[in-house]
C-alpha cells in the first residue's frame, strides 16, 4: 500500500464518483456508519489497494454523506470502500468493516476475481471482491444521437436476451464477439429486416451470475442486480471496463441508426445480497435498514420478489438512487425506454404496504428527463396483482390478462368469449377508466418467463429437470396445448396443427388494439424443450439458434408481413379506445359472430369476427377468428363495400397465408369457409371514398 494521497474534503453531492478537471470527488450514503475507507485499486491488479483513504467524521462527513475529493484521479480508476458500524442483526444493521463495497453509483465495475462465497459470513474478501470503476461521461463521442422516443402506437416491441442472441456458434461471429453488445450490433440487419421498432433488452444491469441454487448453473436471465448503473460486463467484448461501457453506447448508437430503441429491463425491487444468510456485497454493508423491506424482527427480510429480499423503493433515499439512475441511462447512455421488473413493490411503502399514491411511481411519471420516455411497468409481484390499477397516467402495462385469455380461448376453453373479445380491444374492462392511451396495454402471448410460442403449442406439461429443482421451478398454470403430442413430433398432422396454431397467435398479437411485444425467436419457432423456467440455462436451450431462420423461412416470411400490416394499418396506430364515443375516435369497431350483428356467447362458443370502418380511411377490415375444431362459414358485411380480399389465411400454407391485397382472392358472395382453429383476416376498398382530410 503506497502513501497516503493528499486529499481534501470534497463534497456531499453528487453521490457516486465523479470526475474534474483536477481529479475525482467521491460520495456515498451512511447514516450509522462510524467509519469508511475509501479502497483504491491498481487497474492491472486489484487483489489488494495500493491506497486506503480513511475518511475523518470531523472533515469527510456532512450529515449522511461521506465525502472525499482525490486530486489526480481519472477515468477508469479502481476503487471500493469498507464501512465499518455495528453489526447488530435484530435492529438491522449489517455493518462488516472486513468486505469490500460496491459504490451503489458506479457506472461499471470488474468482476474478474470475484467470487460470492467471499462475501458470506466472517472474513475479508478484498481480493476477490467486485470493484467500481471511475467513469466520465464526457469521454464519448454520440456523434448527434439522441433517444428516439417512438409513441406506443408506432411501436412492435422485440423482448431479447443480449448474450443469447448470438451465443450459439451458428451466428457466424468469431468467438470473442458471441453473446456481446458488440455481436449483437452485427446483428441488427436481420432485426431491421423482421421489422421490430424497439428491443426490449432482459436485464443489462450488472447482475450476480452466480446467484442460483446450483455451483454448475449461472443466472442466465439477470435478475438479480447489484450495480444499478454499470452495464453488465458479462456481455462485453473485452475486459476494459471503459472500453466496455464505450460499447454498450455504440450497441445503442447502431440500434437508433436503424430506427430501432432500446428498452431495458430494469430490476429495482430486489438485490443479488438475497436475505439474513446472503452476502454483503453493497447495500446491505452500507446501510442495510435504509435500502431494505425488513420484518419486524429486523435481522430478516421481507420478501415481495421471491429471491430473498425487497428494496425498500420508497425510502427517500433509494428514491433518489432509482430517478438517478434511470436519468443516468437516458442522458449518459440514450436509452428510450424502461421495463420495471415486479413494479407492484415500487407501490410499497417502508413498512411493505400497498400505498395509494406511491411517491416513487409519481416521481418517475412527472420527472421531465423522463418525460419523452416509455415506461412500463410488470404491474405485479408475489403478493400482489395490480394490472389495470397501476397509479400514473403515463405509464403502460405488461398486460398478462392478455396472455392468459387468448392462450385460453385458442385451446377451446368454454366460456372464454367475453373475455377473449375484451383482450381484442385493449382490454378496455382493465384499462378504459383509466386515463390512457389504449396503446400503453403492452400485449404479449409469450416471454422470457415461461413457454416460448412452439412450447406453448407443443406441451401440455412443464419440463424442467435440467434447472436440478426435480421439475419443482415454474408454473403449472400455462395455458398450453401439445396439439396431440407431447414434445418433438414426425407426426404431420400435429406439426401442421402447431403450425397453424403459432400462426393463429401472432394473427391475434397482431389485430389486437394495444402494443404488441414478440419474445426473441418465437419468429422461428424457438424450442426449450418444454422448459418454461429457463432463468439457469445459458445454452442452446435458451440461444437464438441461427439455422432456424432458413429452416423456419415461412413462418419468419409471414411474421415480417405481419409486422408491417400492422404498422401500416391505421386502425392499429389509433391512440384512443376503438369503442370510444364516435366523436372522440370515429372508428366504427363491431362484434359479429358467423352471422354479421349477431354473436353467440354462449359457453360452448368459440368463434367470433370484428369489424373495423372508418370514414377516414379508404378500407375495412374484417377479422374472422375460429377457435372450433370444425370449419365454420362466417357472413361477411356488405354495407360501402364492392368485394372482400383475403389477405391473411393461417390454414394455407406459404405463400398463400398472407397475400398482398392486390393479388389476395375474393371472398365471393360475402361468405368465408375459415378452417378450424384458424385466422382469416379479410380487407375490402370503400365505395364511399375517405372524408376530406381524413
Amino acid at each position: 500500500m503506497r502513501n497516503q494521497l493528499n486529499t481534501s474534503p470534497g463534497k456531499s453531492y453528487p453521490l457516486g464518483a465523479t470526475v474534474y478537471d483536477q481529479g475525482v470527488n467521491f460520495c456515498l450514503f451512511s447514516n450509522n456508519a462510524t467509519a469508511v475507507e475509501l479502497l483504491l485499486f491498481d487497474k492491472k491488479d486489484h487483489s489488494a489497494p495500493t491506497h486506503v483513504i480513511k475518511l475523518d467524521k470531523k472533515v469527510n462527513l456532512t450529515n449522511y454523506y461521506w465525502h472525499v475529493f482525490v486530486p489526480g484521479l481519472k477515468q477508469g480508476q479502481l476503487y471500493g470502500y469498507r464501512v465499518h458500524g455495528p453489526f447488530a442483526p435484530r435492529q438491522g444493521h449489517r455493518f462488516d468493516g472486513s468486505k469490500v463495497l460496491i459504490d451503489p453509483y458506479a457506472r461499471a465495475v470488474v468482476t474478474d476475481t470475484y467470487k460470492r462465497e467471499a462475501a458470506i459470513g466472517l472474513g475479508e474478501n478484498c481480493a476477490e471482491a467486485i470493484k467500481s470503476v471511475v467513469i466520465d461521461p464526457k469521454e464519448y463521442d454520440w456523434e448527434g444521437d439522441v433517444p428516439l422516443n417512438k409513441r406506443f402506437e408506432k411501436s412492435i416491441i422485440y423482448e431479447m436476451h443480449v448474450g443469447g442472441f448470438t451465443a450459439h456458434p451458428s451466428s457466424g461471429l468469431p468467438e470473442k464477439l458471441r453473446g456481446t453488445y458488440a455481436g449483437l450490433i452485427e446483428k441488427i440487419p436481420y432485426l431491421k429486416e423482421l421489422g421490430v421498432t424497439a428491443v426490449e433488452l432482459m436485464p443489462v444491469q450488472q447482475f450476480d451470475p452466480h446467484e442460483v441454487h446450483n455451483a454448475e448453473l449461472i443466472n442466465y436471465w439477470g435478475y438479480s442486480p447489484i450495480a444499478f448503473f454499470a452495464p453488465h460486463n458479462g456481455y462485453g467484448s473485452t475486459d476494459d471496463p471503459v472500453e466496455l461501457v464505450n460499447e454498450f453506447r455504440d450497441m445503442v448508437k447502431a440500434l437508433h441508426k436503424a430506427d430501432i430503441g432500446v428498452i431495458l429491463d430494469v430490476v429495482f425491487n430486489h438485490t443479488a445480497e438475497g436475505d439474513h444468510k446472503g452476502p454483503t456485497l453493497s447495500f446491505k454493508g452500507m446501510e442495510n435498514r435504509s435500502y431494505y423491506l425488513l420484518e419486524e424482527n429486523r435481522t430478516y427480510y421481507k420478501n415481495y420478489s421471491g429471491t430473498g429480499n425487497t428494496m425498500s423503493t420508497n425510502h427517500s433515499i433509494v428514491r433518489r438512487l432509482i430517478m438517478k439512475c434511470l436519468k443516468h441511462w437516458v442522458s449518459e447512455m440514450h436509452i428510450d425506454g424502461f421495463r420495471f421488473d415486479l413494479a407492484a413493490v415500487l407501490a410499497r411503502d417502508e413498512r411493505g404496504h400497498q400505498v395509494e399514491n406511491p411517491p416513487i411511481l409519481w416521481s418517475i411519471e412527472s420527472d421531465p428527463v423522463l418525460a419523452p420516455t416509455k415506461i412500463i411497468a410488470e404491474a405485479w409481484d408475489v403478493d400482489t396483482y395490480l394490472l389495470g390499477a397501476f397509479k400514473g397516467n403515463k405509464w403502460a402495462e405488461w398486460n398478462g390478462r392478455f396472455r392468459d385469455d387468448v392462450r385460453k380461448f385458442m385451446k377451446s376453453d368454454n366460456g372464454m368469449l367475453y373475455d377473449f373479445t375484451r383482450r381484442l380491444m385493449a382490454s378496455v374492462d382493465i384499462f378504459g377508466d383509466v386515463i390512457r392511451n389504449p396503446n400503453r396495454s403492452v400485449n404479449f402471448i409469450t416471454c422470457h418467463d415461461g413457454f416460448t410460442l412452439n412450447d406453448l403449442v407443443s406441451y401440455n406439461e412443464k419440463h424442467n429437470w435440467a434447472n436440478g429443482e426435480d421439475n419443482r421451478d415454474g408454473t403449472k398454470t400455462n395455458y398450453s396445448w401439445n396439439c396431440g403430442e407431447e414434445g418433438l413430433s414426425i407426426n404431420k398432422e400435429v406439426e401442421a396443427l402447431r403450425e397453424r396454431q403459432i400462426k393463429n397467435f401472432l394473427t391475434i398479437l397482431m389485430v389486437s388494439q394495444g402494443t404488441p411485444m414478440l419474445l426473441m425467436g418465437d419468429e422461428i419457432r424457438r424450442t426449450q424443450r418444454g422448459n418454461n423456467n429457463a432463468y439457469c440455462q445459458n445454452n442452446d436451450t435458451s440461444w437464438f439458434i441461427c439455422d432456424k431462420v432458413e429452416q423456419e423461412k415461412d413462418l419468419l416470411s409471414f411474421v415480417k408481413k405481419l409486422i408491417r400490416f400492422n404498422l401500416a394499418t391505421p386502425y392499429f396506430q389509433e391512440s384512443h379506445f376503438w369503442i370510444a364515443e364516435r366523436e372522440i375516435n370515429p372508428t366504427n369497431f363491431a362484434l359479429h359472430g358467423t352471422m354479421v350483428g349477431h354473436v353467440d356467447w354462449g359457453e360452448q362458443s368459440h368463434a367470433i369476427a370484428f369489424s373495423l370502418d372508418n370514414p377516414n380511411y379508404d378500407h375495412q377490415l374484417y377479422i374472422m377468428i375460429n377457435a372450433y375444431w370444425e370449419s365454420l362459414t362466417f357472413e361477411l358485411p356488405q354495407e360501402n363495400v364492392k368485394e372482400w380480399h383475403c389477405i391473411i389465411n393461417t390454414a394455407e400454407e406459404a405463400p398463400k397465408d398472407f397475400c398482398a391485397f392486390s393479388s389476395a382472392p375474393i371472398l365471393k358472395g360475402f361468405y368465408c369457409e375459415v378452417t378450424g382453429r384458424s385466422v382469416v383476416v379479410a380487407k375490402a376498398e370503400r365505395t364511399i371514398p375517405p372524408s376530406p382530410g381524413g
